[in-house]
């Protein structure tokens, strides 16, 4: 039995005036699709093995498109024939192997996978990929290199037209590429493509969701998912709450939150918490905080490090009024999300 490949993906994009890629929209990507299909499909385009992105010709396009149309994948013929109408910038990409990617179309290929959902944060590698995602104007004409904004919003000014600048960054919001089914979102620029989304979930205005992070499903967002971070089902991140990534500050530890978990509004996170935890509101935990263990009876049993208590399950942390000791508790109070929040229909 042949190995599946990792991914395969026909896009569409953006490049700047030297020919090199800013971005690329890919409509339907598939995950491990089998070998005879890709073999097939690369055989239209000259592909020779590896994980490749080839930019396409028109008389490549064509080929492709008359190979796709001889197989069962009939949303890759619609795509085929919207693109060999096209006169933006096309591409295939194969992906034999799941390897750090080497291009940009590789890169962009590796975040849709994670906002479709084929993969999970950590699931694939994204080592490297800063590189190979510019840095571009994001506009309401798309993407712009930085070195062309000028010249380009001259052009709009001749014409009466405003070229707007919604953003400066690598990163591209989320559903100008993908948009998961069952979610709300409901400040989109707050969500960066690569992002998980499971469905279920509720993002409002104040939420973030950063790339290769986001929640499993039922959870209210209205804090801060660093890169990163996965929440599991029916947890809550409170208005102004934060979790800690793996880009800045040295941290290694890979921070996630349970399912059920809540943190309060203004809280922090920076250990990785178990099931049915809360964080009162307000409180920063980091793992090298200092935390009093109380029994049943609230005595003070022990002081550890708050990594000691990493993944562990039925924690809450809160902060004494008194003597201003983090303190820890078993967590006797589920939480339950209120349901309507989180109907989508």
């Amino acid at each position: 039995m042949s190995k599946p490949f990792f991914s395969f993906a026909i896009g569409i994009g953006t490049q700047n005036n030297k020919g090199e890629w800013l971005e690329v929209y890919y409509p339907n990507p598939l995950f491990t699709p089998c070998p005879d299909l890709v073999r097939k499909l690369g055989d239209a385009v000259g592909y020779q093995g590896g994980n490749q992105s080839i930019e396409l010709s028109q008389e490549q396009l064509n080929d492709l498109r008359d190979a796709i149309a001889e197989t069962d994948f009939h949303d890759q013929s619609t795509i085929m024939d919207e693109l060999v109408q096209s006169q933006q910038p096309a591409v295939a990409t194969f992906l034999e192997t799941d390897s750090s990617p080497t291009t940009t179309p590789e890169a962009y290929l590796k975040l849709h996978l994670i906002s479709h959902r084929y993969v999970k944060p950590h699931g694939t590698d994204l080592s490297g990929i800063f590189p190979l995602l510019p840095n571009v104007a994001w506009t309401n004409q798309g993407a712009v290199d930085l070195s062309e904004l000028p010249r380009r919003q001259l052009q709009a000014r001749a014409k009466g037209e405003l070229l707007e600048v919604s953003s400066v960054d690598k990163f591209p919001k989320m559903t100008n590429y993908v948009v998961p089914a069952g979610v709300r979102i409901a400040h989109t620029a707050r969500v960066r493509l690569g992002a998980y989304i499971g469905e279920g979930t509720t993002i409002m205005h104040e939420g973030f969701v950063n790339f290769n992070a986001g929640t499993e499903g039922t959870s209210m967002v209205e804090g801060r998912i660093s890169a990163g971070v996965i929440v599991g089902k029916g947890s809550d991140l409170g208005g102004g709450c934060s979790t800690m990534g793996t880009l800045s500050g040295g941290n290694s530890v890979i921070i996630s939150v349970g399912e059920g978990c809540l943190l309060g509004a203004n809280a922090g996170l920076g250990i990785p918490l178990g099931d049915r935890c809360t964080v009162e509101a307000g409180l920063y935990v980091t793992g090298g905080s200092k935390v009093q263990l109380l029994d049943d009876q609230g005595t003070i049993v022990e002081t550890v490090k708050a990594s000691s208590l990493a993944g562990k399950s039925d924690l809450l942390f809160r902060r004494n009024s008194l003597s201003g000791a983090l303190e820890c508790k078993t967590n006797r109070s589920a939480i339950e999300l209120n349901e309507e929040l989180h109907a989508h229909n």
